[in-house]
């Protein structure tokens, strides 16, 4: 069965079409800028890679353009849409309600549009994706992978905010956690990778990218994770601010006289490693700056490592222990500087980089040295194959 899994975004659409029966991932692809006047698409097909400048008014039309791009004679990818089996959505907040992925039916449409006050800039994108592929393959089975059904394993002593309760009650204002896709797959990854099973396994994945953040799995179950209610609270990242005083807020509206939607932007896009750098919201060229000795952009970079390591810690109470500490995401698994630097925080835990090892990019590794008491690999995540593995299991069983 072959899988197709979408991701929507704010004005993007990521989307693969993978082979369940090995695996492999046929086609990626990244429609960019939808419903502007220069929107295009990035394709990767079987390693070639191709931009195809179209333009796309709205979702809909733009998985129609896909559709046919995946069917043209020209590209070799399917011979016919009856190949895709089944389609695979990224959901970014399922609430309470969702613990694992589902099947989509009207009941789980509702669900997701219930929590769009829970992530308003990610849902409705979600449902657009969901509605356009409705009208455009009619009754072709459709999942839903949400981000935060992984974290739904949380304690209570774990999600809930000492702020009244009603608030809980009413409006379900908790931590939620995010990237939970990346977090199952990565931890499930290491522990093949170990050679061990993950029931007896203590494991805490850092996925760090422009969005970051750190959970602590015990026997393959979130336990805490650093992001909140929204993907803005935990670890500093590439523009978000993370784990702040929350005072700071009201007070720096008054000061500027500034409006809701202007502190959530300079919390969300103006904050992290490029507000304190001021060079960039890509961690490369910060990194350019950080050695060059610049010295916004090493407070940036140490302060964001520091944090990094106090969760690691932190988190070590929640577990009672740690096995392996893995690194996932674009810095995670690209920034071998980052790595250093954290690891160096953890030493006195026993933690040992074997800095040869870790002078890689984006390769599966394990690069703590033999002794060291904790055990550190790089894991490229892969949250589209974790997507069409959910789809492909719920399908499986429709069909029996």
């Amino acid at each position: 069965m072959k899988i197709l899994v979408l991701n929507c975004g704010s004005s993007s659409l990521k989307f693969q079409v993978i082979n369940m029966e090995n695996e492999e991932r046929i086609v990626k692809g990244n429609y960019e800028r939808i419903g502007g006047k220069n929107s295009f698409l990035r394709i990767n097909i079987r390693g070639e890679k191709l931009e195809i400048e179209k333009i796309a008014r709205s979702y809909e039309e733009a998985i129609k353009i896909v559709l046919n791009i995946l069917q043209d004679e020209k590209y070799n990818i399917i011979s016919s849409l009856d190949e895709i089996g089944a389609v695979g959505h990224r959901i970014v907040h399922g609430g309470e309600k969702y613990n694992e992925s589902v099947l989509i039916t009207d009941e789980v449409i509702e669900e997701i549009e219930k929590c769009i006050p829970l992530a308003p800039l990610h849902n409705p994108e979600g449902l657009e994706g969901i509605y356009a592929t409705k009208r455009t393959l009619g009754d072709k089975p459709m999942v839903a992978v949400f981000d935060t059904a992984f974290h739904q394993t949380l304690d209570k002593i774990a999600y809930i905010y000492q702020i009244p309760y009603r608030y809980y009650e009413k409006y379900k204002i908790r931590k939620y956690g995010f990237h939970g896709t990346s977090h199952k797959y990565v931890s499930r990854r290491v522990a093949q990778l170990d050679g061990r099973d993950i029931k007896d396994l203590k494991i805490i994945n850092c996925h760090i990218g422009q969005g970051a953040s750190i959970c602590a799995i015990d026997g393959g179950k979130s336990k805490d994770t650093s992001m909140g209610l929204t993907p803005t609270a935990g670890i500093p990242m590439g523009t978000r601010c993370g784990d702040i005083d929350p005072a700071m807020v009201p007070y720096i509206m008054r000061l500027e006289n500034l409006d809701i939607a202007s502190i959530e932007n300079i919390l969300n896009k103006q904050s992290g490693a490029w507000g304190v750098s001021g060079v960039s919201e890509d961690y490369r060229d910060i990194e350019k700056e950080y050695a060059g000795g610049d010295e916004r952009s090493m407070i940036a970079l140490d302060t964001q490592a520091y944090k990094i390591a106090q969760t690691i810690a932190s988190y070590m109470v929640t577990l009672g222990g740690l096995d392996i500490i893995s690194f996932s995401g674009g810095v995670g698994e690209r920034g071998i500087e980052e790595r250093e630097r954290i690891c160096k925080y953890l030493e006195f835990l026993g933690v040992k980089l074997d800095l040869e090892k870790n002078n890689v990019k984006a390769e599966e590794r394990l690069i703590s040295t033999q002794d060291s008491k904790v055990k550190v690999y790089i894991v490229p995540t892969n949250e589209e194959l974790m997507i069409a593995r959910d789809t492909y299991d719920i399908v499986k069983e429709l069909q029996k």
